[in-house]
């Protein structure tokens, strides 16, 4: 049975996305097939890539990668994500979709033309970044003579990219919408206007899933919670048990498991 993992984009929020796929690992469930948007692209292309989930948490967290984005918060202006590209070629030395041993596809935006965009070959870190690139925050990445943009505006989980490829699909939301306190700044307006806006193309995606994952207890933690990566990891971690101790209950999950 192919298994695919497909993760959403979520800021550090997406760090859950290693916790769930170190759950998977420990019980041998591997995808075959990852398809990711924002921060879920990022993990995926790692875990695609052969990195472990622990070894890419601490990879992600290292301060010298972190330090890039800590400035988008100052609102002084937008950020080149551009600048970890040599960064990022330190652990994808080759630069392609080419050299993975997993598949993956990465979901973004089309600034110029407004359309949804995937890429699943060719050169692999400027599609990345564009996944990633936050409105508003982070100036649009430019692949050929168009600007992309974060793909989680126009497919923030996808799922139905997996679908025609896989015999079954594991998607993993790290962006639910919980309970609002009214005593918000315009940041906090509108980081969850655009979670609002995002979460509603995501309940349809999250149809196509036969195991879906969302930690609620995310929804405390904000895009740039990155000091907290390993408590969010841990809440990924615990979800993925949860879920898939449930499920156990009802039918026998031995099938997903395949020896390493």
């Amino acid at each position: 049975m192919k298994i695919g993992l497909a993760l959403s984009g979520g800021g550090a929020r997406g760090f859950a996305h290693l916790g769930v796929a170190q759950y998977m690992y420990e019980q041998n469930i591997r995808p075959d097939m990852i398809s990711g948007t924002s921060a879920g692209a990022i993990a995926g292309a790692f875990l695609a890539a052969g990195y472990e989930p622990k070894r890419t948490l601490e990879i992600i967290s290292d301060i010298n990668f972190l330090k890039f984005f800590r400035p988008a918060m100052s609102w002084s202006g937008l950020v080149n994500l551009e600048k970890i590209s040599g960064l990022l070629l330190e652990y994808f030395p080759e630069d392609s979709f080419s050299d993975f041993k997993i598949p993956l596809i990465v979901s973004t935006t089309n600034y110029t033309k407004g359309e949804n965009v995937n890429f699943e070959s060719g050169e692999l870190i400027r599609p990345l970044l564009a996944s990633a690139s936050i409105p508003v925050i982070f100036k649009p990445i430019t692949i050929g003579e168009d600007s992309f943009v974060d793909g989680g505006i126009t497919n923030n989980l996808p799922v139905n990219l997996l679908k025609s490829h896989v015999d079954f699909t594991i998607g993993v939301n790290c962006n639910p919408v919980g309970i609002s306190n009214q005593n918000t700044n315009m940041k906090d307006m509108l980081e969850r206007t655009m979670l609002m806006i995002i979460n509603y193309q995501t309940k349809e995606q999250a149809k196509l899933c036969d195991i879906f994952i969302e930690p609620e207890e995310l929804s405390s933690y904000k895009v740039f919670s990155i000091s907290k990566a390993k408590e969010i990891y841990e809440i990924g971690y615990q979800s993925a048990k949860n879920t898939f101790s449930k499920l156990a209950e009802d039918h026998p999950l031995k099938e997903l498991s395949k020896p390493v």
